[in-house]
């Protein structure tokens, strides 16, 4: 049984951080409707939710995977590198160890989740703007008992590592190569989003399911000519804040729910 961890969208959505896009007005109903549609794609594929707490003075609180990596042993709770994100983890935190033993990035290092991705038991941790090579080494030695392959790739295009590359499942990449080098995934398959679509390569996999952004159909198309179904959603609202399918969440494998239910 997976458990989506979700927040809902601050009053405060349209100061949201931003990179590498221009600031744009934020229509904040349709943002929490986008959001609403979003948490019921996750419950099409499987998914209970659990709604966070609200937090109505953080900008960027709905965008809660940067805040914790959650691994089948461990979660280890990040520290965002933007300094204003950092009240958003005491809530986070006390979710997950409902699920999880902790581990901490604790300073000088940051560390945000949208920048680890997970292919099986290899985890590739981007050094950008928001994770620094201390906050990487961090997780490195959080997750090495548990025998996982770290690899760290330098950021520098776009915001997170997940803005670039994805997993469709533990042997396939979605990738956009006009923001990382593909080689960088070593022997793992590699899919390409649309080169007209420059944010198409963030998508959730979840069981047999592809949670995709409705902005991107060629992309999708891609995806559904390899025979991947297919769930779209509208997020083009939580897009200006630079969010995506995967920030909007965090999955847990809670094996006691399923245990509990057999």
């Amino acid at each position: 049984m997976w458990v989506a961890l979700t927040r809902p969208i601050s009053d405060a959505f349209q100061d949201c951080q931003l990179t590498h896009r221009a600031r744009e007005r934020i229509e904040l109903a349709t943002a929490r409707m986008q959001h609403a549609r979003y948490e019921d794609a996750l419950a099409q594929a499987g998914c209970r939710i659990r709604r966070l707490q609200p937090l109505p003075e953080m900008p960027d609180a709905v965008f809660v995977e940067d805040t914790a990596v959650v691994l089948d042993e461990i979660a280890i709770v990040a520290r965002p590198g933007a300094a204003s994100r950092r009240l958003e983890v005491p809530s986070v935190t006390n979710a997950i160890e409902a699920y999880r033993p902790t581990a901490f990035v604790n300073p000088p290092g940051t560390l945000d989740g949208g920048d680890v991705l997970r292919v099986g038991r290899r985890l590739f941790v981007g050094l950008s703007s928001r994770t620094n090579p201390v906050g990487a080494e961090m997780l490195e030695r959080i997750v090495d008992p548990y025998g996982y392959e770290v690899t760290h790739i330098e950021i520098v295009k776009c915001l997170h590592l997940k803005s670039a590359v994805t997993a469709l499942d533990d042997r396939t990449l979605l990738v956009n190569p006009a923001l990382i080098e593909p080689s960088a995934f070593g022997e793992l398959k590699v899919v390409e989003s649309d080169p007209s679509e420059a944010e198409a390569a963030n998508v959730l996999a979840i069981n047999d399911v592809l949670i995709c952004a409705a902005q991107f159909p060629r992309t999708q198309a891609r995806l559904e000519q390899l025979g991947r179904r297919v769930i779209s959603v509208d997020l083009s609202e939580i897009t200006k804040a630079e969010g995506a399918v995967t920030c909007c969440s965090i999955l847990v494998d809670d094996r006691r729910e399923a245990l509990s239910q057999g």
